[in-house]
């Protein structure tokens, strides 16, 4: 079968997907997309670029796009034979948190709510994810003076499922190999989150000063995205810290990503937001022990077995965790390997098989919009 993906912000957790799924499917699938940035003007007006954009439908058994397009603008301003559509959720705009200083444009949640409508089928990457939107969903709507309209609850809700995104790693049994470790060196922290607000870096800076403060040691490795400018906890921190910092800023390079990993001991996640965690699975599944709230996706993503270890309740509970941590890291081999080995059924392979009888199922509703 042949689909055709348009994915208005290709970075990050966006790119990966869509990588992935094209590279990983039995099937054909054609990607069209626009940078990384400015997503409150992809919500806008990324339908306006692909429509013209796109010569030709007819040719396709469905089409696949993310939330931070409007397919309902789309399918309007397309007006010929559209196929059957997917949207896959990353994030939604009723529950992600506001930047400091910023005001909720509700627009953004409508324009959700009317692309979940469009579609035929809508994933959202986590349960944690669907049931967030799912519960907050009644009281968006109940914000209208009047003439709520309730009924899209349920409308969205029936054609709704998860299915967690692929990563790009081996699906093989045993943990994967890792670099033989620097005599003496102390533990590599590492962060390879967005460096965004919703990541809430100041806690994680906040952490290790007061680690550092009680005579722990440690080196850090700061990876991650940045998709505009550096925020000012990260500027900070390279001056205090730069004793400490081994790695500073993005890596392209998948093959020395994946290598700061396998060198990392330990990954610390203090987000704010976050309905799955690619990141965070990508570092474990390479070796690193995580420490994350006991919130969020994390306790759906890691092994109930791991949860007292690994997720912590609060900063006080961070830094004791992690102090501990650093001073026993040896006693947690064994852990680390069995964390490793869980993370594997998030591999692609793993997964694809669901991904594409989710798309031979799409292509068989043929529920075609026809202007006129």
């Amino acid at each position: 079968m042949k689909f055709l993906f348009l994915e208005p912000f290709f970075g990050g957790s966006h790119r990966d997907f869509a990588q992935g799924l094209i590279s990983h499917s039995r099937h054909r699938i054609d990607l069209v997309t626009l940078p990384a940035r400015f997503w409150k003007w992809r919500m806008r007006g990324a339908a306006l670029y692909f429509v013209k954009k796109i010569p030709s439908l007819k040719d396709y058994n469905g089409l696949i796009t993310s939330d931070l397009m409007s397919l309902s603008d789309f399918k309007a301003l397309w007006g010929r034979f559209c196929p059957p559509s997917l949207v896959y959720f990353h994030e939604n705009q009723l529950t992600y948190p506001l930047a400091p200083g910023e005001s909720r444009d509700f627009q953004f949640g409508f324009t959700d709510i009317t692309t979940a409508l469009a579609a035929d089928k809508v994933l959202f990457n986590s349960r944690t994810h669907i049931d967030a939107f799912f519960s907050s969903l009644p009281e968006f709507l109940k914000m209208m003076p009047e003439y709520r309209p309730m009924w899209v609850i349920q409308e969205i809700r029936r054609k709704s499922g998860v299915l967690y995104p692929g990563c790009h790693f081996s699906a093989a049994d045993r943990p994967l190999l890792r670099s033989v470790p620097e005599t003496d060196a102390p533990p590599l922290i590492i962060w390879n989150h967005r460096w965004e607000f919703d990541k809430d870096p100041s806690a994680f800076f906040q952490a290790l000063d007061a680690v550092r403060q009680r005579g722990f040691d440690f080196r850090l490795a700061l990876l991650g995205e940045n998709f505009q400018m550096v925020p000012k906890e990260f500027i900070a921190a390279r001056e205090r810290l730069k004793n400490r910092i081994v790695c500073y800023g993005y890596e392209a390079s998948k093959e020395k990503y994946q290598e700061w990993l396998m060198k990392g001991d330990i990954v610390i996640s203090t987000a704010n937001q976050e309905n799955f965690g690619i990141s965070v699975v990508e570092a474990i599944r390479y070796g690193c022990i995580p420490l994350l709230p006991h919130r969020l996706s994390y306790p759906e993503i890691i092994p109930k077995a791991f949860h007292d270890d690994f997720l912590y309740t609060d900063p006080t509970d961070l830094i004791e965790k992690l102090c501990f941590l650093i001073l026993n890291f040896s006693q947690f081999e064994v852990k680390r390997q069995n964390l490793s080995e869980a993370m594997s059924r998030f591999a692609w392979e793993k997964l694809i098989d669901q991904y594409d009888a989710v798309l031979e199922k799409l292509a068989e509703t043929r529920c075609y919009n026809v202007k006129g």
